[in-house]
Protein backbone atom coordinates (compact mmCIF):
# COMPACT_ATOMS: atom_id res chain seq x y z
CA UNK A 1 0.00 0.00 0.00
CA UNK A 2 1.48 3.43 -1.04
CA UNK A 3 2.16 5.93 1.74
CA UNK A 4 -0.59 8.45 1.75
CA UNK A 5 0.89 12.34 1.54
CA UNK A 6 1.27 14.00 4.82
CA UNK A 7 0.29 17.85 4.07
CA UNK A 8 0.80 19.23 7.47
CA UNK A 9 1.84 17.46 10.70
CA UNK A 10 1.94 19.34 13.99
CA UNK A 11 1.15 17.92 17.76
CA UNK A 12 -2.46 18.98 17.54
CA UNK A 13 -3.60 17.94 14.22
CA UNK A 14 -2.23 16.53 10.48
CA UNK A 15 -3.35 17.38 7.06
CA UNK A 16 -3.17 14.40 4.78
CA UNK A 17 -4.15 14.41 1.11
CA UNK A 18 -6.96 11.73 0.12
CA UNK A 19 -6.82 10.35 -3.52
CA UNK A 20 -9.71 9.63 -5.49
CA UNK A 21 -11.67 6.33 -4.95
CA UNK A 22 -10.54 5.42 -1.70
CA UNK A 23 -13.17 4.95 1.16
CA UNK A 24 -12.82 7.55 3.98
CA UNK A 25 -13.68 4.85 6.92
CA UNK A 26 -13.00 0.97 6.66
CA UNK A 27 -15.37 -1.16 4.79
CA UNK A 28 -13.87 -4.50 3.34
CA UNK A 29 -10.74 -3.04 3.74
CA UNK A 30 -8.69 -0.34 5.80
CA UNK A 31 -10.34 3.04 5.24
CA UNK A 32 -8.39 6.44 4.69
CA UNK A 33 -8.38 6.87 8.51
CA UNK A 34 -7.20 4.19 9.07
CA UNK A 35 -4.61 4.08 6.46
CA UNK A 36 -3.32 7.14 7.86
CA UNK A 37 -3.04 6.15 11.68
CA UNK A 38 -1.47 3.15 11.33
CA UNK A 39 1.32 4.94 8.65
CA UNK A 40 2.06 7.35 11.55
CA UNK A 41 1.84 5.03 13.88
CA UNK A 42 -0.75 6.57 16.25
CA UNK A 43 -4.76 6.94 16.59
CA UNK A 44 -6.23 10.04 14.69
CA UNK A 45 -9.95 11.62 14.50
CA UNK A 46 -11.30 12.42 12.00
CA UNK A 47 -13.20 15.68 12.44
CA UNK A 48 -14.96 16.04 8.85
CA UNK A 49 -15.31 13.61 5.91
CA UNK A 50 -14.65 13.67 1.72
CA UNK A 51 -16.84 10.78 -0.20
CA UNK A 52 -15.23 7.93 -1.93
CA UNK A 53 -15.05 9.64 -5.15
CA UNK A 54 -13.18 12.89 -3.87
CA UNK A 55 -9.66 13.45 -3.37
CA UNK A 56 -7.78 16.28 -1.52
CA UNK A 57 -7.07 18.05 1.90
CA UNK A 58 -8.33 16.40 4.86
CA UNK A 59 -8.36 17.04 8.83
CA UNK A 60 -7.20 14.75 11.07
CA UNK A 61 -6.95 15.44 14.93
CA UNK A 62 -4.12 13.82 17.05
CA UNK A 63 -6.35 14.01 20.54
CA UNK A 64 -10.02 13.43 21.02
CA UNK A 65 -9.52 17.62 23.01
CA UNK A 66 -8.41 18.81 19.38
CA UNK A 67 -11.31 16.99 17.59
CA UNK A 68 -13.67 18.42 20.08
CA UNK A 69 -12.38 21.56 19.27
CA UNK A 70 -12.61 21.27 15.26
CA UNK A 71 -16.49 19.92 15.86
CA UNK A 72 -16.75 23.67 17.29
CA UNK A 73 -15.41 25.18 14.95
CA UNK A 74 -17.25 23.52 11.91
CA UNK A 75 -20.55 23.76 14.07
CA UNK A 76 -19.26 27.53 14.30
CA UNK A 77 -18.62 28.09 10.38
CA UNK A 78 -15.19 28.60 11.29
CA UNK A 79 -13.43 26.02 8.98
CA UNK A 80 -13.46 27.50 5.44
CA UNK A 81 -13.28 25.01 2.63
CA UNK A 82 -12.96 25.50 -0.70
CA UNK A 83 -13.59 22.50 -3.55
CA UNK A 84 -12.77 22.30 -7.89
CA UNK A 85 -15.57 20.61 -10.00
CA UNK A 86 -15.43 19.89 -13.49
CA UNK A 87 -18.91 19.26 -14.81
CA UNK A 88 -19.56 18.65 -18.66
CA UNK A 89 -22.89 20.54 -18.95
CA UNK A 90 -23.31 24.21 -18.56
CA UNK A 91 -25.15 25.85 -15.26
CA UNK A 92 -27.69 27.81 -15.45
CA UNK A 93 -26.09 30.66 -13.53
CA UNK A 94 -22.50 30.57 -13.90
CA UNK A 95 -21.86 31.84 -10.34
CA UNK A 96 -23.49 32.66 -6.92
CA UNK A 97 -25.79 30.85 -4.43
CA UNK A 98 -27.75 27.30 -4.17
CA UNK A 99 -29.90 27.04 -1.09
CA UNK A 100 -32.25 24.79 0.60
CA UNK A 101 -33.59 21.84 2.38
CA UNK A 102 -31.80 18.24 1.47
CA UNK A 103 -33.66 15.41 1.99
CA UNK A 104 -33.06 11.44 1.45
CA UNK A 105 -34.21 9.86 -2.12
CA UNK A 106 -33.72 6.49 -3.46
CA UNK A 107 -31.00 3.97 -3.21
CA UNK A 108 -29.29 6.41 -0.93
CA UNK A 109 -29.18 9.81 -3.08
CA UNK A 110 -30.31 13.40 -1.39
CA UNK A 111 -31.94 16.12 -3.28
CA UNK A 112 -32.66 20.06 -2.85
CA UNK A 113 -35.77 21.04 -1.43
CA UNK A 114 -37.32 24.83 -2.22
CA UNK A 115 -37.93 24.69 1.47
CA UNK A 116 -35.70 26.63 3.65
CA UNK A 117 -35.90 25.16 6.95
CA UNK A 118 -32.23 24.17 7.68
CA UNK A 119 -31.16 24.78 4.30
CA UNK A 120 -27.77 23.63 2.85
CA UNK A 121 -25.63 26.67 1.62
CA UNK A 122 -23.52 26.79 -1.20
CA UNK A 123 -21.94 29.50 -2.95
CA UNK A 124 -19.48 29.27 -6.17
CA UNK A 125 -18.32 30.69 -9.19
CA UNK A 126 -17.40 29.14 -12.60
CA UNK A 127 -15.61 29.73 -15.85
CA UNK A 128 -15.56 28.03 -19.47
CA UNK A 129 -12.05 25.22 -20.09
CA UNK A 130 -12.16 23.02 -22.78
CA UNK A 131 -14.92 22.28 -25.35
CA UNK A 132 -17.83 21.50 -22.68
CA UNK A 133 -16.16 21.42 -19.81
CA UNK A 134 -17.11 24.16 -16.76
CA UNK A 135 -14.97 24.50 -14.01
CA UNK A 136 -16.23 25.50 -10.52
CA UNK A 137 -15.08 26.79 -7.20
CA UNK A 138 -17.13 25.89 -4.60
CA UNK A 139 -17.45 27.46 -0.90
CA UNK A 140 -19.76 25.29 1.09
CA UNK A 141 -21.19 27.13 4.24
CA UNK A 142 -22.57 24.35 5.83
CA UNK A 143 -21.60 20.20 6.01
CA UNK A 144 -24.36 17.98 4.71
CA UNK A 145 -24.01 14.50 2.73
CA UNK A 146 -23.15 14.77 -0.67
CA UNK A 147 -24.31 18.70 -0.44
CA UNK A 148 -21.89 20.17 -3.09
CA UNK A 149 -23.00 16.98 -5.87
CA UNK A 150 -26.53 17.95 -5.54
CA UNK A 151 -25.87 21.52 -5.67
CA UNK A 152 -24.87 21.07 -8.75
CA UNK A 153 -26.55 18.93 -10.06
CA UNK A 154 -29.62 21.11 -9.25
CA UNK A 155 -27.52 23.92 -11.70
CA UNK A 156 -28.08 21.41 -14.11
CA UNK A 157 -24.15 20.59 -14.33
CA UNK A 158 -23.66 16.90 -12.11
CA UNK A 159 -20.40 16.36 -11.51
CA UNK A 160 -18.14 14.72 -14.40
CA UNK A 161 -17.66 10.66 -13.12
CA UNK A 162 -20.32 11.38 -10.64
CA UNK A 163 -21.88 7.60 -11.05
CA UNK A 164 -24.57 8.29 -8.29
CA UNK A 165 -26.12 11.82 -9.54
CA UNK A 166 -24.54 12.41 -13.23
CA UNK A 167 -25.95 10.16 -15.90
CA UNK A 168 -24.19 6.96 -15.30
CA UNK A 169 -23.35 5.93 -19.06
CA UNK A 170 -21.39 9.11 -19.11
CA UNK A 171 -20.04 8.81 -15.88
CA UNK A 172 -18.08 5.34 -16.41
CA UNK A 173 -16.27 6.78 -19.00
CA UNK A 174 -14.35 9.37 -16.84
CA UNK A 175 -11.07 8.30 -14.72
CA UNK A 176 -12.61 9.84 -11.57
CA UNK A 177 -15.49 11.74 -10.44
CA UNK A 178 -14.08 15.59 -10.61
CA UNK A 179 -14.67 16.64 -6.98
CA UNK A 180 -11.68 17.79 -5.70
CA UNK A 181 -11.55 19.60 -1.60
CA UNK A 182 -8.81 22.37 -2.40
CA UNK A 183 -7.91 24.31 -0.03
CA UNK A 184 -8.70 25.03 4.12
CA UNK A 185 -8.52 27.74 6.27
CA UNK A 186 -9.47 28.27 10.33
CA UNK A 187 -7.68 29.53 13.24
CA UNK A 188 -7.05 27.08 16.02
CA UNK A 189 -5.34 28.12 19.36
CA UNK A 190 -4.97 31.62 18.32
CA UNK A 191 -2.42 30.57 14.96
CA UNK A 192 -3.78 31.32 11.40
CA UNK A 193 -3.44 27.83 9.17
CA UNK A 194 -4.01 28.01 5.23
CA UNK A 195 -3.88 24.77 2.62
CA UNK A 196 -4.26 24.76 -0.71
CA UNK A 197 -3.44 21.54 -2.96
CA UNK A 198 -4.45 21.31 -6.58
CA UNK A 199 -5.67 18.17 -7.73
CA UNK A 200 -3.45 15.62 -9.43
CA UNK A 201 -5.56 12.96 -10.76
CA UNK A 202 -7.82 13.00 -13.62
CA UNK A 203 -6.74 14.11 -17.25
CA UNK A 204 -9.34 16.49 -16.99
CA UNK A 205 -8.01 18.16 -13.69
CA UNK A 206 -3.85 18.29 -14.94
CA UNK A 207 -5.23 19.49 -18.45
CA UNK A 208 -2.78 22.75 -19.18
CA UNK A 209 -6.39 25.06 -19.21
CA UNK A 210 -7.26 24.01 -15.18
CA UNK A 211 -3.52 24.32 -14.59
CA UNK A 212 -3.75 27.84 -16.28
CA UNK A 213 -7.07 28.67 -14.02
CA UNK A 214 -5.95 27.23 -10.87
CA UNK A 215 -3.14 30.20 -11.19
CA UNK A 216 -5.99 32.86 -10.93
CA UNK A 217 -7.89 30.85 -8.27
CA UNK A 218 -4.20 30.37 -5.77
CA UNK A 219 -6.14 31.99 -3.12
CA UNK A 220 -9.66 30.95 -2.89
CA UNK A 221 -10.77 32.69 -0.01
CA UNK A 222 -10.08 36.52 -1.58
CA UNK A 223 -12.77 35.24 -4.63
CA UNK A 224 -15.65 34.98 -2.24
Amino acid sequence: MENIPIVFDNPSFVIAHKNAGVNFHSEEEAGFVVQVSQQLGIPLFPVHRLDKMTSGLVILAKTSETAAQFGKMFEAREVEKYYLAISMRKPKKKMGWIKGDMTSARRGDYKLLTTMENPAITQFISCALRTHERFFLIKPHTGKTHQIRVALKSLGSPIAGDERYAQSDEARKEERGYLHAYALRFRLNDKAFEFVIPPEEGERFVSAECKNQLQIWDKPWELF
